[in-house]
C-alpha cells in the first residue's frame, strides 16, 4: 500500500509536463514569467509603422533594456500568439503593454513605449529595487 502511495504523486508529476504546452498556446508570455519583464507590442498587421516603431524604440534600449531583463514580443493579430495577447489585453490597433515579471499588467500605451516610459517606472518597482541593491 505504501508503494501505491508514493508513485500517485510521480504519476501526477509526470502527467504535468504533458499540459504545459497547451498551457503555453493559451499564454505566449508564460515563458517569461518571473524571468523577464515584457514589452507587448500588438498591431493588427506586421506593416503597421507603430509596430515598426516599437521594435526600433526598444532596440535602442541595448545594455540599460537588458540590465532591466526586459523583452520584447511583437505580435499581430491574424497570429496565434497575437490572438491570445489580443483576447488577454484588449484595445484595437496598436497597443503596446508592460507586463511585470509577476505577469500582471504594469503600464498600457496607444503609442510605442521607450526608455523615457519605461525605465522610471521599472526603476520604481519594488522587485526592481530589490534587484539594483543586490547588484555589486
Amino acid at each position: 500500500m505504501r508503494a501505491t502511495t508514493k508513485l500517485l504523486p510521480l504519476a501526477m508529476l509526470a502527467a504535468i509536463p504533458a499540459l504545459s504546452p497547451a498551457r503555453a498556446a493559451d499564454d505566449p508570455l508564460a515563458g517569461y514569467r518571473w524571468q523577464r519583464r515584457v514589452v507587448v507590442a500588438l498591431a493588427p498587421t506586421a506593416a503597421d509603422p507603430l509596430l515598426s516603431a516599437q521594435r526600433r524604440l526598444f532596440a535602442g534600449l541595448g545594455a540599460a533594456g537588458r540590465e532591466r531583463d526586459l523583452a520584447l514580443v511583437a505580435a499581430t493579430d491574424d497570429t496565434p500568439g497575437g490572438a491570445a495577447l489580443r483576447r488577454r489585453f484588449g484595445g484595437e490597433g496598436f497597443v503596446a503593454v508592460l507586463v511585470g515579471k509577476d505577469g500582471g499588467e504594469k503600464l498600457r500605451s496607444a503609442s510605442p513605449l521607450g526608455r523615457d516610459a519605461l525605465f522610471p517606472l521599472i526603476d520604481a518597482m519594488p522587485m526592481r529595487r530589490d534587484e539594483m541593491a543586490r547588484r555589486p
